[in-house]
């Protein structure tokens, strides 16, 4: 073998173990909550596979983000006064930062099923990215814990229900979307000093009552014909904006609010859950400009579509999961219904796939492990205790997981084969 030859093939290993090593932001490297990790478990508990096992003080939905040895989530304390960014070590599972990001005296009531920190933070070269909605936005440097910059000037009521929607980064820019209810709008800010880049209020007329305004959504950038679109939603619109400068592309009206699950993307379409009251599954083509409501809607489903789980793209077959456990298999270019099937739990987290699995995180603290076919496989089924209302982490050949008051890293081959509390 030449030494090109070498070259090329170290280059590939490399290229193939950054992307597995590091989950970056919320779904993943590519946020579409799919990982090329090889050597993932198939069966845990208690006993079984945890590394070590985490107590994460206060309460927060935020699922972990991790790059090198560094796990970062958010959290908050003191009936949400108390707004916080914690960092666990990857390989040991201490605490290394629990770090106030924001103090607010008087915190707005917030639904019994949300928290007040579960926003997913962002990572990238060591600058860790927060956002607690309306309360504000923050860099911290991941090595020292030292808070770079903050932002307060992102104004948008929650009205009683608290933040949900995950910052993203593009280039120079760090993305997020604000729709409360008065002031709904997608900002940009530099992510270097967290001054605003641009703002583009939602196009979308609503005339409802402020709780019909509101929306959870977390972008996702997609390449279209060589140029990158910024897909965000809010209550009743979903659109494409140019991500350097906040101009509209194109738009869809939509029949939902209080929307929550991150699109995907694959075989030229979007797919998104239209959100509350009913959600349904569309998938649209993005290639028009404008109103193109009538025109590049591929197809719909109105059955069993999730309104707060993330769905998945894997080959020619789309998974989502309802709230209620009804788990559905469609094929992606047509939406045809290939099953259906109920499976345990209520779901808030999103699913992932990995190492040829799907992985589906309950709310009771179950995770139902599938093979994509033609039909439910069920391959395994795991507990573990609290609940998951938060997406998992994936890298290297572990999963990082965070219950409503662990994080765990789940390897096969742990080194602490009974779980270790801290």
């Amino acid at each position: 073998m030449d030494v090109r030859a070498v070259l090329i093939l170290l280059l590939l290993w490399t290229t193939v173990g950054s992307a597995s090593d590091h989950w970056p932001q919320f779904r993943g490297p590519g946020g579409n909550g799919r990982s090329d990790a090889i050597g993932l478990p198939l069966t845990w508990s208690e006993e079984e596979h945890v590394k070590w096992k985490t107590g994460i003080p206060g309460e927060g939905w935020s699922s972990p983000v991790i790059e090198g040895d560094q796990i970062w989530m958010q959290t908050a304390l003191d009936e949400g006064k108390s707004l916080r960014a914690v960092c666990v070590n990857r390989q040991t599972g201490k605490i290394q930062h629990d770090i106030e990001a924001f103090y607010i005296s008087n915190p707005a009531p917030k639904h019994a099923f949300n928290s007040y920190a579960s926003p997913t933070p962002v990572i990238e070269n060591g600058h860790v990215y927060v956002s607690f909605g309306m309360y504000g936005v923050a860099c911290i440097e991941g090595s020292t814990g030292k808070i770079l910059w903050t932002n307060t000037e992102l104004k948008h009521d929650h009205d009683k229900n608290a933040a949900g929607s995950s910052p993203i980064l593009y280039k120079d820019l760090f993305i997020l979307n604000c729709d409360g209810t008065e002031q709904r709008y997608v900002a940009a800010l530099n992510k270097f000093t967290g001054k605003l880049a641009w703002k583009a209020d939602r196009s979308k007329v609503i005339t409802k009552a402020g709780e019909f305004k509101k929306a959870y959504h977390t972008p996702l950038v997609i390449a279209v014909n060589g140029k990158d679109q910024l897909i965000s939603m809010g209550a009743y619109r979903v659109s494409a904006y140019e991500p350097l400068t906040g101009k509209e592309i194109w738009w869809v009206d939509i029949p939902g609010f209080s929307n929550v699950p991150r699109p995907v993307f694959g075989h030229g379409l979007v797919y998104i859950s239209t959100g509350f009251g009913k959600p349904e599954l569309w998938a649209i083509r993005p290639d028009g400009y404008c109103d193109v409501t009538k025109t590049h809607v591929a197809w719909k489903g109105i059955k069993q579509a999730p309104a707060k789980p993330s769905p998945l793209v894997i080959g020619d077959q789309f998974y989502m999961v309802s709230d209620n456990g009804i788990l559905t298999c469609l094929d992606a270019k047509t939406g045809k219904e290939t099953w259906s099937e109920r499976i345990p739990g209520a779901y808030s987290a999103s699913p992932v796939y990995g190492d040829g699995r799907i992985y589906l995180f309950s709310e009771q603290g179950e995770t139902i492990v599938i093979k994509p076919d033609n039909k439910l496989n069920t391959l395994a089924t795991n507990i573990l205790n609290n609940g998951f209302m938060s997406s998992p982490a994936i890298a290297g050949k572990a999963f990082f997981l965070r219950t409503k008051k662990h994080l765990y890293r789940i390897e096969d081959d742990a080194l602490a084969p009974q779980a270790k509390a801290r």
